[in-house]
């Protein structure tokens, strides 16, 4: 099983992006001719979720983290609507909210989207690889690799092909910010290195490379943890 935590910039980086999501389903529907697989998607924000946060923001004098993160979790679950309803009939179970609920999974493919405020989607694939016995998080957004810093911000810094869990944390910290653009969000990370979980960090834009990744074949993007 694998559990893909779509970003929202793919999906929705401004207007809905319909061509990436057609393309997405038949790389998904090619990997379904395998009975034996099955696939959980977790759907991000992306660019409603930014611009509500961004209205929010400008609305008030005091923006509440909390109430930010609730805008952006009824982003994505619009967004994972969307997603299930355009993946039937191989979504055959209504979008989960709670990863930690129990919940029917009768298809083949499992939509989920935000939970409750305190951290991104991120964490809720993660809670839903815990769940499900994976051992391997696909988190396609919207950058290729993860770098050593935030090359916008540093000039300096280089992509990684491989980085270890107590590397990664060095890189993003270990505080949650609403709206923060991180390649792994730190609360997942630490769940995440708590359990040897594996995360494999691509550019969702790139279906021949996310092909390769459901393949098992080789693909670019960086690997974190074992």
């Amino acid at each position: 099983m694998f559990v893909i935590s779509l970003g929202g910039s793919i999906l929705v980086p401004d207007q809905i992006d319909t061509s990436f999501l057609a393309s997405f389903r038949t790389i998904l529907e090619e990997h379904l001719q395998d009975p034996t697989q099955r696939v959980v998607l977790v759907i991000g924000g992306g660019g409603p979720a930014r611009r509500y946060q961004e209205a929010y923001r400008s609305l008030t004098a005091t923006p509440d983290p909390d109430a930010q993160d609730w805008i952006g979790i009824m982003a994505t679950r619009l967004n994972a609507e969307l997603v299930r309803q355009a993946l039937a009939p191989h979504c055959c179970d209504p979008v989960v909210y709670d990863p930690t609920a129990e919940a029917p999974f009768t298809g083949r493919i499992l939509v989920a989207a935000g939970w409750k405020p305190g951290f991104s989607t991120d964490f809720d694939a993660v809670k839903l690889a815990e769940r499900f016995g994976a051992d391997t998080v696909v988190n396609l957004s919207n950058i290729a690799q993860v770098y050593t810093a935030d090359p916008k911000e540093d000039p300096s810094a280089t992509p990684l092909e491989r980085v270890t869990w107590e590397e990664f944390r060095r890189i993003v910290g270990d505080h949650w910010t609403p709206g923060k653009n991180l390649p792994f969000d730190p609360v997942a990370t630490r769940r995440a290195a708590e359990l040897g979980l594996r995360v494999i960090a691509a550019d969702g834009k790139n279906l021949e490379n996310t092909r390769a990744i459901l393949a098992g074949e080789e693909f670019f993007g960086t690997r974190i943890g074992p």
